[in-house]
């Protein structure tokens, strides 16, 4: 699931109607949550599903088979939430025998006929109504994410939006829709019987194996999943789509889409393919499902999530083309990444419980970086991996939950900060460490001793420790079962007497010493010189022997820690590391502490050459600081506003020359109006207003017709009379 920004209460979630409990050891909230007892497990479900949308019911007929799990059991616990059950019966020989039970609008506890043992399969029949919008929940702020089961414009009385329904059951929400054992620890192949009105399409997990014309104005759709799936990665979803058939190595891929969209399927998802391709040789592990789709509906309360097999994305995601010229690696195309990776890291092994979710979310969200990495270059993913990391240390209480726990009020509770945005960045450490081979190596391994099953953070650990040969328990402990990060605070001098350049790095964070093998460069008399090191200690001493003193000691040179570093660098030394030191966040550590202290001539230096960066991003924020005085810029922004081959970057050049409201420019604005970017479309029509506005006037009634986001907001700007 890619998640967005949940409302606050979300991070510190409460558990329903239940008083706060005490803080545990750990600094999270809640009781303890492992893994569920297992007394029985599903083997196969099937479902025959009649959808009503003016009561926005769901009628099902369930067969459900199941057995114990190891010991023998008379009984059964079934999860049904704010369900209508009409009837629940065993099936023996081909005859239905009524069972007894108790449902007490959460939970199902039936008496089963006799006792089964381990090898014994048992299969019921169970009648019920579903009625999502009808469900209760104590904690009203998290009805939006348990529903279920959704009906958008079941009345069609929302002009100019579409009638769908469709479903989610992340966390355990598919029994709000179907009985089951709603856990992720659970598996099943299943079938899905849908009839809805004929007009309509129909999308769920594996392969559409039948159709049939009720001749009543609905059809029946028959889905069936022959690999095993847990509930939760259930799906359904019905609507008036428009489908486009692509393949990957003769496997369906085919992208569900409102009508309006659908003549730019192929630009929104036509990487698909290409994604699906990189991930399986890369993980050592081909695409392991029958087909795969992608399917946008509206009013979803995510960004996305990986159904097997038949990912629900929001509405987001759909674009024209003229959008996407802006959009770059944006929300929407990391999201159909994120979900991708998750038919590996979710779908085909499962968190066994989810306070291990960073063998599911966690490694999905790396998988953003790793896709941008492979397709947009190395600058691209470390900004990616960088913007994740200074969110989750920009929040204090990030810092006080481990990565894995099992104390939480709601399962939700581990959809945070510190399972995606530091989960993601300790997996990078990790590959780094181990390096690219081993690492992708043993998740290979992981992959396919746990194959429709599923998995824990110390499988992984023992699966990387069988291919490398290294003891990680020290590496797991201290960055998946420890809260926090260390602050490290570094200084240095050099002893022209002995030559010796001395580092002195101090741990400043609460508690116990991180053991941190980093890489430190020292630069002198134009060679670089690497130093692997380790760290142990809360203050180490480190010294080298150098020629001379150093132009620049750059400390972490892989800039992969997950730390908060002070190095005390004086502006001389990052202009040097600008132009000298090779990475991304090299380059952005300098124009960051050059925008703080922009009056120092080394500072002007780094955000002039900041100006023509490589990557895009710190162009943006090389122009956003330049100030507008300055003669040396000029001459480059009138070249990005020109030629730049990012739309951002172009549109924020323009911006910057229509501040100077000089009636030279209006050429390249006019120019610029006919660029097919909204957002370079929109930067120079509001430069124009700056200058004549009766002429921008004319220009915003031209652009109207055709007017998106940034463009449509500038119009707005031109008429209200406002720069």
């Amino acid at each position: 699931m890619k998640l967005l920004t949940l409302p606050a209460a979300l991070l510190t979630l409460q558990a329903f109607a239940q008083p706060q409990p005490p803080q545990p050891a750990d600094g999270s909230p809640g009781t303890w949550r492992g893994s569920a007892t297992q007394s029985n497990d599903l083997v196969h479900t099937r479902l025959n599903i009649r959808l009503d949308y003016k009561k926005c019911y769901l009628y099902g007929q369930e067969q459900l088979t199941l057995r114990p799990h190891f010991y023998p059991t008379d009984s059964l616990t079934l999860d049904a939430k704010g369900m209508e059950i009409r009837a629940i019966a065993i099936i023996k020989s081909g005859s239905e025998l009524p069972l007894h039970y108790r449902y007490d609008g959460q939970s199902i506890a039936i008496r089963l006929d006799k006792t089964y043992k381990r090898e014994d399969n048992y299969t019921l029949h169970i009648t019920y109504i579903a009625k999502p919008n009808e469900l209760r929940l104590a904690d009203t702020t998290l009805l939006k994410y348990n529903k279920g089961l959704y009906f958008v414009n079941p009345d069609s009385s929302e002009k100019n939006k579409p009638v769908q329904v469709y479903t989610q059951g992340e966390t355990e929400n598919a029994s709000v829709w179907f009985p089951t054992i709603d856990r992720p620890d659970q598996k099943t192949t299943s079938e899905l019987r849908l009839t809805v009105p004929a007009k309509y399409v129909t999308l769920s997990n594996g392969r559409l194996a039948e159709q049939h014309d009720n001749h009543d104005g609905t059809r029946t759709d028959i889905w069936k999943m022959d690999l095993p799936n847990p509930p939760y990665l259930f799906m359904l979803a019905v609507g008036d789509f428009r489908v486009y058939h692509d393949h990957w190595r003769g496997k369906p891929v085919d992208y569900y889409l409102e009508p309006k969209y659908a003549p730019y399927a192929k630009a929104i998802f036509g990487v698909t393919p290409e994604v699906i391709d990189f991930f399986s040789k890369t993980l050592h592990y081909d695409f392991p499902w029958n087909k795969y789709a992608q399917i946008v509906v509206r009013d979803y309360s995510s960004g996305g999530m990986e159904n097997t097999t038949a990912t629900l994305l929001n509405e987001y995601v759909q674009r024209t083309p003229r959008e996407l010229l802006d959009a770059y690696y944006d929300k929407g195309q990391v999201t159909i990444v994120h979900e991708l990776f998750h038919q590996w890291f979710g779908c085909l092994v499962t968190c066994r419980n989810w306070g291990n979710q960073a063998v599911d979310e966690t490694f999905s969200e790396f998988s953003d970086g790793l896709w941008a990495g492979h397709r947009y270059g190395k600058d691209a993913e470390d900004a990616l991996r960088d913007r994740d990391l200074q969110a989750y240390l920009g929040n204090a209480h990030a810092a006080t939950r481990p990565i894995v726990r099992h104390r939480y009020a709601n399962e939700f509770d581990m959809f945070d900060m510190v399972t995606y945005y530091k989960g993601s960045n300790v997996l990078n450490m990790l590959r780094t460490y181990l390096g690219d081979s081993a690492f992708y190596t043993g998740l290979s391994r992981y992959l396919h001793q746990h194959a429709f099953g599923n998995g824990e953070v110390q499988q992984l650990r023992l699966a990387l420790e069988e291919v490398s040969g290294l003891d990680l328990t020290w590496f797991f402990d201290q960055w998946y079962y420890r809260p926090g990060h260390p602050i490290l605070d570094v200084r240095h001098d050099y002893n022209p007497a002995t030559g010796a350049s001395n580092l002195y790095l101090q741990q400043t964070q609460q508690g116990e010493a991180y053991r941190l093998p980093i890489a430190i460069d020292i630069y002198c008399h134009g060679q670089v010189e690497r130093h692997n090191v380790w760290l142990t200690t809360k203050a180490d001493t480190l010294s080298f022997k150098t020629a001379a003193q150093p132009d620049l000691i750059n400390i972490d040179a892989q800039r992969v820690l997950v730390a908060r570093i002070t190095d005390h660098k004086t502006m001389p030394e990052l202009l040097f590391q600008y132009t000298h030191a090779p990475l991304y966040l090299d380059r952005k550590q300098a124009i960051d502490a050059a925008i703080a202290q922009k009056d120092d001539p080394n500072a002007q230096q780094i955000l002039l050459k900041g100006l023509e960066d490589r990557y895009y991003g710190l162009r943006l924020a090389a122009l956003q600081a330049t100030s507008a005085d300055s003669k040396a810029a000029t001459p480059i922004i009138v070249l990005l506003a020109q030629n730049d081959s990012n739309t951002l970057v172009r549109a924020a050049a323009i911006e910057f020359l229509g501040g100077e409201k000089n009636k030279k420019y209006i050429p390249l604005f006019d120019k610029a109006l006919r660029h097919p970017s909204y957002a370079v479309e929109a930067a120079a029509l509001l430069a124009i207003n700056r200058i004549d506005r009766a002429a921008a006037l004319n220009k915003a009634r031209e652009l109207e017709a055709d007017a998106r986001g940034p463009l449509a907001a500038a119009i707005r700007c031109v008429y209200v009379n406002r720069d």
